[in-house]
């Protein structure tokens, strides 16, 4: 299945509003302006802090020359080949998915016999996790809900769960803890990710590309 082509360069607010939630969903520092994109402090095992930008910003160069060694990230939305051509030597760039922004709601729907869904929310933090009939997780999925925007991350079915509804369950159990249904919904998604939210009723609005240094997983 070929797919459309898509355009580079996103509104900032709408990047800033699914950094927000991504990491209130994930209880991670929030984005802060830097150098014309937004820094998260990771600080995680696999990853110190990522950029993430809008546009192809001509700042990126600056910013990738200052940083030495693994543990950062640059990020656009925009095509690999952009990023690329605004970083030194040395630098790794890929594809890595789609920023997206939902255009129509997805209804709960029945979860096939057996299975059990669970919602557990904590301030603007959603999460809902799935159950198997043998008490095993089968998927499960996070949000966060800032005044910017509804962002969905995570979303999960396990291999052995997969093909049964269960990610658009997981989805439509997170949208029903949505508070204000005026925000955007907003995620990034896989390519494989992209094409169901499509058939959700979600449209693309940029490719996201990942530029790391050796040692620094994507």
């Amino acid at each position: 299945m070929s797919l459309p082509a898509v355009d580079a360069g996103v509104d900032r607010d709408l990047v800033h509003a699914w950094l927000a939630g991504r990491s209130l969903a994930r209880g991670i520092a929030a984005p802060v302006p830097d150098r014309g994109g937004y820094r998260i402090d990771t600080a995680s095992a696999a990853e110190t802090t990522r950029w993430v930008y809008a546009d192809a910003d001509e700042r990126i160069a600056e910013l990738a020359r200052g940083i030495a060694g693994p543990g950062y990230l640059i990020k656009l939305c925009g095509t690999a080949s952009q990023l690329a051509a605004l970083l030194p030597g040395g630098w790794h760039t890929e594809a890595t998915g789609f920023f997206m922004i939902g255009t129509a709601r997805c209804e709960p729907s029945p979860l096939p016999a057996g299975y059990d869904a669970a919602l557990r929310e904590d301030g603007g933090a959603a999460e809902v996790t799935i159950t198997a009939p043998d008490g095993t997780v089968a998927a499960r999925g996070f949000a966060g809900e800032t005044p910017g925007g509804f962002t969905y991350d995570r979303i999960v079915a396990e291999p052995d769960h997969r093909r049964i509804g269960l990610g658009r369950a997981v989805m439509a159990r997170l949208a029903a803890a949505k508070r204000d249904p005026a925000r955007p919904d907003l995620l990034v998604a896989t390519p494989m990710g992209r094409l169901l939210y499509e058939a959700l009723g979600w449209r693309v609005l940029s490719p996201y590309a990942t530029a790391t240094q050796p040692g620094t997983p994507a």
